[in-house]
């Protein structure tokens, strides 16, 4: 039974593994339980490296160059941010293609500290050309994602979460959760229900996505007026490079919110960490409210 995000990678993976022999598997220890049934069927590709999370990258580029459609899994700040350089290099400069799955989010591993957390992982990709990033926001988007990106040759990024939303969308593109005309709110991934409690009674348009790159800007153009929100479950203003050009040719606003840089120096749960970036519904709706 498939009960998060987590799980219905496991799944999907397992099952990617099973029917395609290009796809392999390249762990650092992360998940590793999960996968012993895969890995005793395909010990050939499924590969666990230990907590070497450079040489898993580097790994994942060498397979990459051979032909083979590897992905390669740990939580966020291991995977992008302490690989970053192998990214760089053994993916990026070599034009090789991989797909990244991370845990952990920005906060959700909280009580594990700091080194658990990673809220600038999508802006640090955003200094390489070339990359699909995905932030499902239900369970129910993952299988569909993983998918498509193990079908392809090109360079993916998803972000799941222990946080998700009551219901799945339509992970790609833009899309229109409840009408409004005041201003256009988009929300990333798990920031969707928080947003809808947020603006609830206010006239506004609430729009989602699960694929903030490419950010889908020919939407955005078609929906947005003066006053654009961005609420992302990562760091603050990390997309508004992208409606910047996208409404360049426009006077508009924008507010963009997400997880702020001050580091807390806290431990706490993922709900804490929300309520104290003002990503939790409270906080939302004082700044978008505020802000209109």
């Amino acid at each position: 039974m498939v009960t998060g995000m987590r799980e219905a990678f496991v799944d999907t993976a397992s099952g990617l593994l099973a029917g395609d022999p290009r796809t392999a598997l390249v762990l650092a220890d992360i998940s590793a339980d999960a996968f012993l049934p895969a890995q005793r069927r395909h010990p050939e590709r499924v590969l666990n490296v230990g907590i070497r999370e450079q040489l898993m990258v580097g790994v994942a580029g060498g397979l990459a160059l051979t032909g083979m459609r590897p992905i390669v899994h740990s939580y966020a700040p291991f995977v992008i941010d302490r690989a970053y350089e192998q990214i760089k290099l053994d993916l990026g400069h070599q034009d090789a293609g991989a797909v990244l799955v991370s845990i952990g989010a920005s906060y959700d591993a909280a009580s594990a500290g700091y080194t658990h957390m990673s809220p600038g992982d999508v802006a640090l990709l955003d200094t390489l050309d070339g990359w699909t990033v995905h932030v499902p926001g239900h369970r129910d988007e993952v299988a569909g994602l993983l998918r498509a990106a193990a079908a392809g040759d090109d360079r993916v990024y998803i972000r799941l979460s222990t946080l998700e939303n009551r219901a799945a969308h339509a992970p790609r593109g833009l899309t229109v959760v409840r009408g409004g005309g005041r201003a256009l709110v988009v929300a990333v991934g798990p920031m969707l229900d928080p947003v809808l409690a947020a603006t609830a009674g206010l006239d506004v348009t609430v729009a989602y996505t699960a694929t903030p790159r490419p950010l889908d800007t020919a939407a955005l153009r078609a929906l947005a007026g003066t006053d654009v929100v961005l609420v992302e479950p990562y760091l603050a203003g990390t997309s508004s490079r992208l409606v910047a050009e996208a409404l360049a040719d426009r006077p508009h606003r924008l507010l963009a919110l997400g997880v702020g840089r001050a580091e807390l120096r806290r431990y706490g749960s993922p709900k804490d960490h929300a309520r104290w970036h003002g990503l939790d519904a409270a906080g939302l709706r004082a700044s978008i409210s505020g802000w209109l």
